[in-house]
């Protein structure tokens, strides 16, 4: 059955909705209550068996959620566990689109119809090839009417529908040099193309508050735009999927250790975090060895997180 598009009906399904689950919007977060949080939403890759959400971020400023980056399977319920709202949130970014970057984006979308969100809300990420689709044809593809996925909700997308808020999805055609994709206030937004096999993959740095907030995303490290783009970074989140000595499709996909450790340091990040903790990765030895291999590199503050874990920028 389609979900109603206009008028009395679809107000009335949303509010008793909204009655039914209102008790359940009410958290008291503690991350980012003052000053700028990052929270890991989900800490680990596309496994089911290493207990942990797929990729996702979120920035926290004096308790308001403004920056989603990917949206692996879990974020959603991380989301809701974090205590955010989707009415705060000011943008949303992608790194790449697979299922563990991107997987909950329909779940994140359709919640803030029962969380008050009536202003856009902006998505950006890479450009598409034969084997990804574009930042805007992913976000068609799930809604658009009349073969979207889910396009029931066909009113975000469709700006002859005036009774929903609107996604807006843009495409990032990035290089090696730091590329300004949003000024908006007091916030920032830079963005370089990085290498994750054949798949069009971005990093992202984030500016706000005077700070500088950097993800890797999935890359396996080659040129210096990451290097460039988490220069003097403040918070640096990297992905650890592969230990050191990793090869073929592995290496071709991921940095090793070694190879994160010296981004950190040549970029002389102030802290790093590492995620996308993989089974291949995680266990104390692992990390042990993990840790070693960086320290080879970089001798700064070193974390490895798990979901929901809070880094406070300072």
């Amino acid at each position: 059955m389609r979900w109603p598009r206009s008028g009395a009906k679809t107000t009335a399904i949303l509010v008793a909705l909204l009655a039914v689950c209102g008790a359940s919007l009410v958290w008291a977060q503690a991350c980012g209550s003052t000053g700028l949080a990052v929270q890991v939403l989900g800490s680990g890759g596309p496994e089911l068996k290493d207990k942990r959400a797929s990729s996702s971020y979120l920035i926290w400023d004096n308790g308001h959620a403004r920056v989603i980056v990917d949206a692996g399977g879990g974020s959603a319920l991380r989301f809701g566990e974090s205590g955010a709202q989707m009415s705060d949130v000011d943008v949303m970014l992608f790194s790449h689109f697979h299922i563990d970057h991107s997987g909950d984006f329909p779940a994140l979308v359709f919640s803030s119809w029962f969380g008050n969100r009536t202003r856009p809300l902006p998505v950006y990420g890479p450009p598409g090839n034969e084997y990804m689709p574009s930042t805007t044809e992913f976000v068609h593809d799930l809604f658009s009417d009349p073969h979207g996925a889910w396009r029931y909700l066909s009113e975000m997308v469709d700006p002859g529908q005036t009774d929903s808020y609107k996604l807006q999805p843009h495409d990032v055609v990035a290089g090696s040099t730091p590329l300004v994709v949003l000024r908006n206030g007091d916030m920032a937004l830079y963005a370089v193309r990085v290498i994750h096999g054949a798949f069009p993959a971005l990093a992202w740095r984030v500016q706000m508050g005077g700070k500088r907030i950097v993800f890797s995303g999935d890359t396996n490290g080659d040129g210096d735009g990451l290097t460039q783009l988490a220069l003097n970074a403040d918070l640096f989140v990297a992905h650890n999927a592969v230990p050191e000595g990793a090869t073929g499709v592995e290496r071709r996909l991921h940095m090793p250790p070694s190879v994160i450790g010296v981004t950190a340091a040549n970029a002389h990040v102030r802290q790093l975090v590492l995620s996308h903790r993989m089974l291949r990765t995680l266990g104390s030895e692992k990390e042990n060895q993990t840790r070693e291999e960086i320290r080879l590199h970089y001798g700064g503050p070193l974390a490895l997180s798990n979901d929901l874990d809070c880094y406070p920028v300072r």
